[in-house]
C-alpha cells in the first residue's frame, strides 16, 4: 500500500478512497512513508488529518466483522475437536495447537491482502503439509524428535502467518518489520483481553456459586476454551483496525523494558559465577539459559521494529547496543556450553537443533550489533538495523523446515 500512497500522492480522491478502504492498514503505511514526503502540501494535509485520533473503536466493515466472529467460533470448535471426535487430548494438543489459531490469522491476512491464486495456494499447501507430517509422525515414548518437530512446527506456521502479512512479497523490509510490531502489539492486546476474560471468568463462577450451581468445570470446558482459543483472533482485528490502541504503549514497554533487561542480565551473569551452576554440566540450566536468550533476542528485535522507522536519540541506540552485546555474550555461553556437551556426551537431536538455532542466533545479533555501533557512528541509518533482521527471517524459515520435517527422518525418529 505504501507504493500505491506514493504513486497517488497527487491525486487527492483515490488516496480518499484507499483510506476508506482500509484506515488502519492506511495509517500504518502512511506514517511510514511520510518521513519521504514531508513538506509536500498534500502530504502534511494528511498527516495532520491521521494524528487526530477519534475516541471511538473502529469495527471495521460488517463482512470483516463477520468474518472475524466466524473465524473466533472455528477456532474454539477446533480446540473442541478431542472432545467432539473422542481424540487423545494430550496427543491431540501437542501436535495441533498451532493450527488452532495460525491458520485462522494465515486466512484473515491472506484476504486482507488480497493474496494471487499462487501465493494461496503455497499458504494452503505449507499448512495442509505440516497438519498432516505431525500427525503422521508415529507415537513414541520420549521421542526428542517429536518433541522438536512439535515445537518448530510452531515456528513454521508463524512464517506462514508472515508470509501472508506482508503479501509474499520477497524483498519487503517494512512490512516483515511490521510484521514484527504486529507481534508485539498483538501480545499486550491478547494480555489484556485475557485479563479481561479472566476478571469475567471469575465474577460469572462466583454469582452463580452464591446460587448453589458450581458450573466451574462446565465453564472451563466449554467457554473458556472458546475465549481463549478466539483471544488472539479478536486481539488482531482490534489491532489492525485500531492501531491506535497499543501503537503507544508497545513502544513505552520496549523502551521501559529495554534497560531493565540489561540490568537484570548484568546481575544474571554475575550470580552464575558465585552459584556454582553452570549450562555446561545441567541439563535444565542450559534450556533455560536458552529460554532466557530467546526472550532477549525478541525484546531487542522488538525494540528494533518499533524504532527503525523513526529518529532515535543516541542514548537508545546506546541501551539496544549494549543490550545486543551482552546477550551475544549470553549467546557464546550458552554455544560453548552446547560445543561442550556435544563432544563429552555425543550427538543428540536436541543438541544439534540448540546447536544450529544458536548459531543463527548468534550471526544475526552480529549483524544487528555491527548496524547498531554504525548508527552510533554515524555511518549507516536506523533503518540498516531494521533491515539486518527483516531478511534474516527467511533463514529462520528454513531452519524450522528443516526439524520440523527433516530432523525426524535423519535420526530415525528417536
Amino acid at each position: 500500500m505504501k507504493g500505491e500512497i506514493l504513486n497517488n500522492l497527487n491525486n487527492p480522491g483515490q488516496l480518499e478512497k484507499m483510506y476508506r478502504a482500509n484506515k488502519g492498514a492506511f495509517k500504518r503505511e502512511f506514517k511510514d512513508a511520510y518521513p519521504e514526503l514531508e513538506g509536500n502540501t498534500l502530504a502534511d494535509f494528511w498527516n495532520e488529518r491521521l494524528k487526530y485520533e477519534s475516541d471511538d473503536i473502529n469495527w471495521g466493515t460488517g463482512r470483516e466483522l463477520l468474518l472475524v466472529i466466524t473465524g473466533a467460533l472455528l477456532a474454539g470448535v477446533i480446540a473442541k475437536l478431542p472432545v467432539f471426535l473422542g481424540l487423545n487430548e494430550e496427543v491431540f494438543y501437542s501436535r495441533n495447537i498451532g493450527f488452532i489459531v495460525f491458520p485462522l490469522l494465515t486466512a484473515y491476512f491472506a484476504w486482507k491482502n488480497n493474496l494471487s491464486k499462487g501465493k494461496i495456494v503455497f499458504v494452503v499447501g505449507a499448512t495442509l503439509a505440516g497438519v498432516i507430517f505431525i500427525n503422521l509422525l508415529p507415537h513414541v515414548t520420549k521421542s526428542d524428535t517429536l518433541i522438536l518437530s512439535c515445537v518448530h512446527l510452531l515456528l513454521f506456521l508463524w512464517s506462514i502467518l508472515g508470509f501472508a502479512f506482508v503479501g509474499g512479497a520477497r524483498n519487503n523490509e517494512e512490512k516483515r518489520l511490521s510484521f514484527l510490531k504486529y507481534n508485539g502489539d498483538l501480545v499486550v492486546m491478547t494480555t489484556l483481553i485475557l485479563i479481561a476474560g479472566g476478571i469475567m471468568t471469575g465474577i460469572t463462577i462466583g454469582l452463580f456459586s452464591l446460587i448453589g450451581f458450581n458450573i466451574a468445570e462446565f465453564y472451563f470446558k466449554n467457554v473458556a476454551i472458546f475465549g481463549l482459543a478466539a483471544a488472539p483472533i479478536i486481539g488482531t482485528y482490534l489491532t489492525m483496525a485500531n492501531p491506535q490502541l497499543v501503537g503507544k504503549v508497545s513502544p513505552v514497554i520496549a523502551r521501559l523494558f529495554s534497560p531493565l533487561v540489561i540490568v537484570m542480565l548484568v546481575v544474571y551473569l554475575v550470580a552464575i559465577v558465585y552459584s556454582g551452576k553452570n549450562p555446561y554440566n545441567n541439563r535444565e540450566f542450559l534450556l533455560i539459559f536458552n529460554a532466557l536468550l530467546i526472550g532477549v533476542m525478541a525484546i531487542i528485535f522488538f525494540s528494533v521494529a518499533e524504532t527503525s522507522k523513526v529518529t532515535k536519540s543516541k542514548a537508545e541506540i546506546w541501551i539496544l547496543s549494549i543490550l545486543s552485546v551482552i546477550t551475544i555474550v549470553v549467546n557464546g555461553v550458552a554455544l560453548s556450553a552446547i560445543l561442550f556437551r556435544i563432544s563429552a556426551l555425543g550427538v543428540t537431536p536436541n543438541r544439534v537443533a540448540v546447536l544450529g538455532g544458536n548459531v543463527l542466533i548468534l550471526i544475526n545479533l552480529l549483524l544487528v550489533t555491527v548496524q547498531l555501533f554504525k548508527v552510533l557512528s554515524k555511518k549507516a541509518e536506523i533503518s540498516q538495523v531494521g533491515k539486518a533482521i527483516s531478511f534474516y527471517l527467511a533463514i529462520y524459515f528454513a531452519w524450522t523446515i528443516i526439524v520440523t520435517f527433516l530432523f525426524p527422518l535423519i535420526f530415525g525418529f528417536k
